[in-house]
């Protein structure tokens, strides 16, 4: 012991707190005091009640949309102001993706006669965008409970619906005057805006391709049941996908268009993000 010294004692101390600081993060990947924990989700309710639209907050006192940039939408490419009030089918069916244990969706792809989509691939390239995000591992099949499955003729459980800036208006309302999506489960519709489509949000912050995920996964969310809106959990943490991200990731821009609404006054500001379970 004495040719070695203070090393014979360092030497076994150092062993054991290697294998200490081995043996905790194998045990707890990614959750130490610097990880983002995944954000959670409001309550599940049940798809076959009622038929009111879900998605869009009250108008507040109606004087406020103007004033508030988070909800503007960008410059950017063309889009339908006006469709015919009738949608198209896109064909294309997949296999069932998801274990589905509680529930099987069944969806449908269409686009509002009028709109033009060549300027972001075409119809069929719609249809492919929705499939995938659907089919991600991030998306709502994490929970074995969903399961989706896309189908092009009956009556499906949902239509995912690109519609323009008119009609939007018609079926899910123009009370707070910001364009918007929604989910009308009245028509069975998921309705996606054509011009958030092409320009996506300001306040997202994130990219064309994210917004679109986005917008995607949280009105199919409403019509799997989750009816709630959700506030900005964590500050500077990921924003939840029921959170209205099109109207900002800041919990005080939101709360400012709907004053009585779940969203506090708190100056929690979150990252964008178009995933229900974005740490898969």
């Amino acid at each position: 012991m004495a040719t070695y010294g203070w090393r014979a004692y360092a030497l076994p101390i150092l062993l054991v707190v290697t294998v200490l600081v081995i043996v905790d993060a194998v045990r707890d990947p990614g959750t130490g005091p610097s990880a983002d924990s995944a954000p959670g989700f409001p309550a599940l309710s049940n798809t076959s009640e009622g038929t009111d639209v879900i998605g869009v907050p009250p108008a507040g006192d109606g004087n406020f949309a103007d004033s508030i940039p988070s909800g503007q939408m960008p410059d950017g490419g063309p889009f339908a102001v006006q469709g015919a009030g009738t949608w198209r089918v896109v064909p294309g069916t997949t296999d069932q993706v998801g274990q589905g244990t509680e529930r099987v969706f069944t969806y449908t792809v269409e686009i509002e006669d009028g709109i033009d989509t060549v300027g972001f691939g075409g119809d069929e390239s719609f249809g492919r965008f929705v499939d995938a995000t659907l089919s991600n591992p991030k998306s709502w099949t994490n929970d074995a409970r969903f399961a989706f499955r896309r189908v092009d003729t009956g009556d499906p459980d949902f239509r995912v619906s690109l519609t323009s800036q008119m009609t939007v208006r018609d079926v899910c309302g123009y009370d707070i005057q910001l364009e918007v999506s929604c989910y009308n489960p009245g028509i069975d519709r998921v309705v996606l805006n054509e011009p958030r489509w092409v320009r996506g949000a300001t306040a997202f912050q994130g990219d064309i391709g994210s917004y679109r995920q986005y917008v995607v996964n949280h009105e199919v969310g409403h019509a799997i049941g989750y009816q709630a809106h959700q506030p900005c959990e964590t500050d500077g943490g990921l924003a939840p996908i029921m959170m209205q991200q099109t109207f900002g990731t800041a919990n005080d821009d939101i709360a400012t268009l709907d004053p009585e609404g779940v969203v506090p006054m708190d100056g929690k500001v979150c990252r964008f993000n178009p995933w229900p379970y974005p740490r898969t």
